[in-house]
């Protein structure tokens, strides 16, 4: 683990890191991710990644590329 909880998020925008920041829990991490989009889904190609770093999962993104 690189930081003080498993569970990673990310922001980037147009594939360029803006902001990051990981929790132990993965209900506040979650919480966070449903802000990040609220606060910064405008910005222009954003991206917002939450990754369980000790088993390499990527739990969500938005936007959902289906």
């Amino acid at each position: 683990m690189t930081g003080p909880g498993p569970y990673h998020l990310r922001l980037s925008a147009d594939g360029r890191p803006v902001q990051h920041g990981w929790w132990g829990s993965e209900e506040t991490a979650r919480d966070k991710f449903r802000r990040w989009i609220g606060e910064y889904g405008g910005m222009p190609g954003a991206r917002v990644t939450l990754t369980d770093e000790e088993t390499g999962d990527v739990l969500a993104t938005w936007p959902d590329q289906r």
